[in-house]
């Protein structure tokens, strides 16, 4: 009886799949970035429409968080007018989504999968503003 030995993937064991060790490089989605500048804010209040990066990780969607100093690729963004977005760097990330009663992680993946079509992130929007108003 010959003993196989099962060799582990270095990206075992990490919530994102990427190796622990390895930076991966940041995906760049310029188009994506401008897609999301010309949709209404997820939050209402003052400014331009800004591309809001989302920081902290989520393994529900497979979303790593960033470390100091770092910026997370560009299909983690939302849109956020310029006052909410200043807001939302002012404080504890995770508390300001959670008083606005948004789950932006979710919010941004649906937004990515239907980047370009405007008449579906608006109505992604529109629901995601009406869940936050009842919560």
């Amino acid at each position: 009886m010959s003993a196989h030995r099962i060799e582990r993937p270095p990206t075992a064991f990490t919530l994102d799949g990427r190796r622990s060790r390895s930076k991966q490089p940041r995906q760049n989605a310029n188009g994506h970035l401008a897609f999301i500048r010309e949709l209404p804010s997820l939050v209402p209040g003052a400014g331009p429409v800004e591309a809001a990066h989302i920081r902290y990780g989520d393994p529900r969607y497979a979303k790593p968080k960033v470390g100091m100093a770092e910026k997370p690729d560009d299909k983690w963004v939302v849109p956020l007018c310029a006052g909410e977005h200043r807001r939302q760097h002012s404080m504890n990330e995770r508390e300001y989504w959670s008083s606005v009663g948004i789950d932006p992680v979710l919010i941004a993946a649906l937004l990515w999968a239907h980047t370009g079509d405007e008449s579906a992130a608006i109505q992604i929007i529109h629901r995601a503003t009406l869940i936050g108003r009842d919560a």
